[in-house]
């Protein structure tokens, strides 16, 4: 009776960061089971303790008795001791004693217990079996801020989707609505069909009333990048503004250009109209050459414009604001031009008038502004209101691109501020927590709006954004990215991200930045990025007990982000399209 060979898998060499290991019949190895890169093995030693590693890549040699062996390189994980994981492997001595793929009860033994069952949020398994569920830690994966990275087609929208879902669906006792808060920025209107009860707001019911707007904001939409920079129009405008935010506010003691109060934009410029066409007195600048019939009327019946009205600074504002006015010409020795005769504010001041008129901009300068207070406005975008909604969409595809931006960093702003200020109403209080109403921003397609670049239409959201980046996670505030070119995003914000869910992503900048800023060494598993497949992803950060490749769990409803299919659709009879109901849509007749 011949002797059955022996199958023999030793691990021929351990490294700081990886172990190697022989394997001669790979067959018997994995008793036929798959054997793939990301598959994991255990590797016992003598004090009966288990390495767990997960494969990274493996190869064949051939010996010089032209015998083949299957070479298999793996990155170490934690080790299973007491029928528990610990996450690192330096405990493991040498020599290892035996080698083999890791069990499905050793596998679920890792995750099963990383997490306490009242912190476990769940919304993926694992890609080398579906069985088995990778949870994450709920409040270290919601208090960091988590970017979704992937190509178009590699299921971000569905993979945000299941998260929130999720998280809305999650209750500690029996009530209807749980207590999260989460504002999806969505630019593509994907996100209604998956959130059928969300606080839905698109350009038509979203009202951000203007005097909201900080001075970054104010200018960015007002002024063009030139007039920023010229300081006489630049220094009228926060002049004209904080005197009437002064005027609408008596009551306040402090009032500044930035602060979040009331003022009237149309007498703003009707201040502006009134400042670029004044004419003084020649020999008493105090004096302006204003028509107006209720003074100085001569016998003859000709008003006297030799001496005009004497106003004070504060006076002369007021009378600006009220109406335009008609000042007399100029004349020889006795009315002479005001301070910007030079014409300088007239090219602004056209502009001006005509983005406040503009009907696609009324959801900022509307007659809604002067109705809307903060309070109401935190409210609407927070999920306030007649029906309370865990989930707030802010449709941005009707938003005009000139002020996208805007639209992004003001709400941002003025969530990131409400946090602020409730950690110090709390504090004052005596509460140990910060907000007892935290909120999650999820910015889909992070790259339009805080991209990698210098422009200054970007200036004020990648400033309030990257604020939120860096000190929100204090006030309840936690930003989710998500971006099909996440080496376009403003490595600022990028890397402030402790959560990390990277799908497909086919462009090698994009691999490159994304590896470089992930917070674990994970060798070789980030060349997989190429290669997954839809809904597949690399999960990592602080909030899983170690790196996985995870399957998505399928959402629903789900968003309408889905591809068309184009061949099937050419392959069927001729369509006549409705273009009279298209112009009527596009041009909102």
């Amino acid at each position: 009776m011949s002797k059955v060979p022996e199958i023999t898998a030793e691990v021929i060499a351990v490294f700081p960061d990886r172990v190697k290991i022989s394997v001669d019949d790979i067959a018997a190895f994995s008793d036929g089971k798959s054997i793939k890169v990301g598959s994991y093995l255990r590797i016992t030693d003598t004090e009966d303790c288990a390495l767990i590693a997960i494969i990274e890549n493996f190869c064949i040699e051939v010996t010089s008795n032209f015998e083949r062996r299957h070479i298999i390189e793996a990155l170490p994980l934690g080790i299973i001791k007491e029928g528990r994981f610990i996450r690192g492997g330096d405990t493991l001595t040498i020599p290892p004693t035996g080698v083999a793929p890791a069990t499905e009860d050793d596998i679920r033994m890792i995750f099963a217990d990383s997490v306490a069952p009242e912190k476990k949020f769940e919304f993926c398994s694992l890609v080398s079996n579906s069985s088995i569920p990778v949870p994450v830690d709920g409040n270290r994966f919601f208090n960091k801020h988590i970017a979704v990275v992937g190509s178009t087609g590699s299921g971000k929208s569905h993979t945000i989707t299941k998260i929130i879902q999720n998280a809305v669906a999650a209750k500690a006792g029996n009530f209807s609505l749980n207590n999260s808060h989460v504002v999806i920025f969505d630019i593509h209107s994907e996100y209604k069909t998956a959130f059928p009860n969300a606080n839905f707001l698109d350009v038509a019911s979203l009202h951000l009333p203007y005097w909201l707007l900080n001075s970054e904001e104010l200018e960015e939409v007002l002024l063009d990048t030139g007039e920023r920079d010229n300081y006489n129009q630049s220094s009228v405008f926060r002049n004209l503004i904080t005197e009437n935010k002064r005027m609408h506010n008596p009551g306040m003691t402090s009032v500044f250009y930035d602060s979040p109060l009331k003022f009237n934009i149309h007498q703003v410029l009707n201040a502006l109209y009134n400042i670029k066409n004044e004419t003084i007195n020649a020999k008493n600048e105090m004096r302006y050459m204003i028509v107006d019939p209720s003074y100085s009327l001569l016998a003859d019946g000709k008003t006297d414009t030799s001496h005009g009205l004497q106003l004070t600074t504060e006076e002369r504002l007021n009378k600006y604001f009220e109406s335009r006015l008609e000042f007399h010409p100029t004349k020889s020795q006795n009315i002479t031009n005001g301070s910007y005769a030079d014409k300088t504010l007239d090219k602004f001041f056209t502009r001006f008038e005509s983005k406040v008129a503009q009907q696609r901009l009324d959801f900022l300068f509307g007659s809604a502004a002067d109705a809307a207070t903060l309070e109401s406005t935190l409210m609407t975008l927070m999920g306030y209101g007649e029906t309370n909604s865990n989930v707030t969409i802010i449709d941005l595809s009707g938003v005009p691109f000139e002020v996208l931006s805007i639209t992004v960093s003001l709400i941002s702003r003025i969530v990131f501020e409400y946090g602020y200020h409730y950690k110090v109403l709390r504090s004052a209080a005596g509460e140990t927590v910060n907000t007892d109403a935290p909120i999650l921003l999820v910015y889909e397609e992070a790259h339009k709006y805080v991209p990698n670049s210098d422009l200054a239409r970007f200036r004020a959201s990648k400033l309030s954004i990257e604020r939120i980046a860096k000190e929100g996670r204090k006030y309840g505030v936690t930003l989710l990215l998500s971006s099909q070119r996440p080496s376009e995003i403003s490595e600022t914000i990028f890397s402030q991200c402790s959560n990390f869910l990277a799908m497909r992503l086919t462009n090698s900048n994009d691999q490159r930045y994304v590896s470089r800023l992930l917070p674990d060494t994970l060798g070789n598993l980030c060349e997989k990025l190429p290669t997954l497949g839809a809904g597949e992803a690399l999960l990592i950060g602080e909030a899983v007990v170690m790196p996985s490749l995870v399957q998505i769990a399928t959402c629903f409803p789900v968003p309408s982000s889905n591809d068309i299919p184009y061949f099937e659709l050419w392959k069927e009879e001729w369509k006549n399209v409705h273009f009279e109901a298209i112009k009527k849509a596009w041009l909102k007749i």
